[in-house]
């Protein structure tokens, strides 16, 4: 990826040049939300490199109030022209300081994502790790929600949705080209109404120095998908924030919405972040061994067997929601079967076609855009080093229709499946969470759990649902 600024005489440069007047400084909690803070870049200090205080005690799960002095440190590298703001805004992504315990604050998921780099380089299995993350979106022309005690509701819309097959349109006309569930792959326009929208945000991405190849209509009623070269580790992390950013702006200013909800529509494909993965040291790739199953050398199929093993505790990392389980259902192309394949869409884990020495890798499956980018691929990539370590056999190859399987068919072939619930992947992760603490603390890890607990899980069990009232009213 093209970085635009690499030191802090540059830095200034490039602000100078384009005439710059704020800079935005944005940092990730654990949620993976950004949050930002702009300064007038005339009034900075000359060292605001060095750190620039902040309330640590505003962000969700971090400090208490009464250690609540936190410092953020902007990584100059990252500097890129912010391309929806009225004034000249450079936006500067950050690492969080501890000044109590003086170290990168051990709940910024950037520095814990930034550990897991260095971790691989020190267990030497590698030197550098190339994530691709493939996310995927709705863009819905009107959402509407609320949750009240005795009063709950969602209603999403769009064009292209088969539910507006007979609506009566007040300035216009039904077109009726809609292309239904689970119909809607790669269809040319009319079908296809994002087409010029999707153009804009490939403009928007290169414009602030992501590599796009490709973009389409996914399988969803309006479900989008871009594709933005791989990057390393923290490098495509920081790539889905910038990525998701330009997709809701572009959406908005154009008089839509985009959500990366996993799980919108009832009944159609949901919307994960497939993840292709490989392990290089000296430029090579150590995934690629010809001759192979699927070209895969030894450690690439020891680090499948680690992110196998540790799969029912990564998805409280990797598919962080409620909402996420509802996409990992056979049929929909969100396998929650726990083994892998070449080719096969079914597969938690597969190994795309065309795999050389350059190319081969593994893509998982699973994971999804409520995860916070940072901890998903440290999370990853921690399980397939344990993996390597311990030379752990995956189940598979299988190279069948997976979701074809029984429950028993599956049982029978010793094949486990992922949680069904985040209360499930989270009581995983507090069995499960060894292999993670070379880069995630115990005080990390508890303070996860609680917060996903407290925000996600306790709140939507407590929660009658309209199904509920369909099946229980009457009882």
């Amino acid at each position: 990826m093209g970085k635009f600024v690499k030191n802090i005489d540059e830095f200034h440069k490039f602000c100078t040049e384009n005439e710059v007047e704020f800079i935005d400084f944005r940092f990730t909690d654990m949620a993976g939300t950004w949050h930002h803070m702009s300064y007038n870049y005339k009034r900075l200090a000359d060292d605001f490199h060095k750190g620039i205080p902040f309330d640590g005690s505003s962000i969700p799960a971090w400090q208490p109030i009464h250690k609540s002095d936190m410092i953020f440190i902007p990584d100059i590298t990252t500097t890129f022209l912010d391309p929806f703001t009225a004034d000249v805004t450079a936006v500067v992504i950050c690492d969080i300081y501890d000044i109590y315990k003086e170290q990168m604050y051990e709940k910024c998921p950037r520095s814990i994502a930034k550990k897991a780099e260095e971790f691989l380089k020190e267990s030497g299995l590698g030197d550098t790790c190339y994530f691709g993350p493939e996310n995927e979106f709705f863009i819905f022309d009107n959402v509407k929600f609320n949750d009240n005690p005795n009063y709950a509701m969602y209603q999403v819309d769009s064009e292209e949705g088969s539910w507006n097959s007979d609506k009566e349109y007040i300035d216009g006309y039904n077109t009726g080209h809609h292309a239904g569930p689970k119909g809607a792959y790669a269809p040319v326009q009319p079908v296809d109404t994002m087409v010029d929208l999707r153009a804009e945000m490939v403009q928007v991405l290169e414009q602030i120095g992501l590599e796009t190849f490709i973009n389409h209509h996914e399988a969803g009623q309006a479900q989008g998908e871009i594709g933005v070269k791989f990057g390393t580790l923290v490098e495509a992390a920081d790539n889905v924030q910038k990525y998701k950013y330009v997709v809701k702006m572009v959406a908005h200013l154009n008089g839509k919405t985009a959500t990366f909800m996993p799980k919108p529509l009832y009944g159609d494909n949901g919307s994960g972040m497939h993840v292709h993965q490989s392990i290089w040291k000296d430029g090579v790739n150590l995934f690629y061994q010809k001759g192979n199953y699927a070209n895969l050398s030894d450690m690439a199929r020891h680090y499948i067997g680690g992110v196998l093993r540790h799969a029912r505790s990564l998805t409280a990392l990797t598919n962080a929601s409620t909402n996420s389980f509802k996409r990992l259902i056979p049929g929909f192309e969100a396998p929650s079967i726990l083994t892998y394949s070449s080719q096969n869409r079914s597969a938690s884990i597969r190994i795309p076609y065309g795999a050389g020495e350059k190319s081969t890798r593994v893509e998982i499956r699973f994971p999804d855009s409520t995860s916070c980018p940072y901890l998903a691929f440290a999370g990853l990539l921690m399980a397939g080093i344990d993996g390597i370590k311990n030379k752990i056999e995956p189940v598979g190859p299988m190279d069948i229709d997976l979701f074809e399987l029984t429950l028993d068919e599956i049982r029978q072939k010793g094949i486990e499946q992922l949680p069904h619930t985040l209360r499930g992947s989270l009581e995983a992760l507090i069995r499960d969470n060894a292999y993670l603490k070379p880069v995630m603390s115990d005080e990390f890890v508890q303070a996860y759990q609680i917060f996903k607990f407290k925000t996600q899980v306790w709140p939507y069990e407590s929660r009658p649902t309209a199904f509920e009232f369909k099946t229980c009213y009457s009882c």
